[in-house]
């Protein structure tokens, strides 16, 4: 595909955000910035969890990862609903009887600054550690599809890609991230239904198994 092409598709996607984003938190107060009011549709939450879940490494490295490893990865993804089913019915339950906005307070209230200073401080590590190389992953692929070929040096592509996530969540807030996770979400299922259209039309051989033996096998 052209690199320019992709330009205009980003553009599109980050001007879309920037709406979203301003439409969610033009009316924001503080506690709307971090609570959402405590007032947000509780489908359309759920729909953004998806989305918040996932990230550029998710397009780029988990098909890669389950075409190497074929049905090991379905330990994760059973994983992933025992930790959601955990969620739902033990701390979920936590934050609506003491009226809490994170877990550190709950850490905090049970066991003491220690464990609450102890365990944010574990989590802003790791989040940062995991949104760096989330960002890597995703600033390499641009590079090599768009800014590579326009002759962007990397450190311009890094700079500008921190700059629009930043402007994208500064402004709105949790209201902001529900809405654009919840597009996120949409982008995913859309993304997945075009996936496995063009790999059927296109006959693609898997392994010995072309996409018309797979359409027989499954519909």
């Amino acid at each position: 595909m052209n690199p320019l092409t992709i330009l205009i598709v980003i553009a599109c996607y980050f001007a879309l955000l920037f709406f979203i984003s301003y439409l969610a938190g033009r009316k924001a107060d503080n506690a709307g910035f971090f609570s959402g009011n405590r007032s947000s549709n509780w489908l359309l939450v759920a729909m953004s969890t998806i989305g918040a879940a996932i990230s550029g490494v998710t397009f780029v490295s988990v098909p890669g990862m389950v075409a190497t490893s074929g049905w090991a990865y379905m330990q994760m993804v059973l994983g992933f609903t025992v930790g959601q089913i955990i969620i739902a019915y033990v701390l979920i339950p936590l934050y609506y009887k003491f009226n809490l906005t994170s877990i550190y307070q709950y850490l905090q209230q049970r066991f003491g600054m220690s464990t609450y200073k102890s365990g944010a401080w574990l989590f802003f590590v790791s989040k940062m550690l995991g949104a760096s190389v989330r960002l890597f992953v995703v600033g390499e692929v641009l590079q090599l599809l768009v800014f590579g070929p326009l002759g962007v040096p990397f450190w311009v592509n890094a700079i500008f890609t921190v700059l629009i996530v930043y402007l994208c969540t500064f402004k709105g807030g949790v209201k902001s991230l529900i809405w654009t996770d919840l597009l996120k979400t949409c982008c995913l299922i859309l993304s997945v239904a075009l996936c496995i259209y063009f790999v059927l039309r296109a006959g693609v051989n898997i392994d010995g198994w072309t996409s018309n033996d797979m359409t027989r096998t499954f519909f």
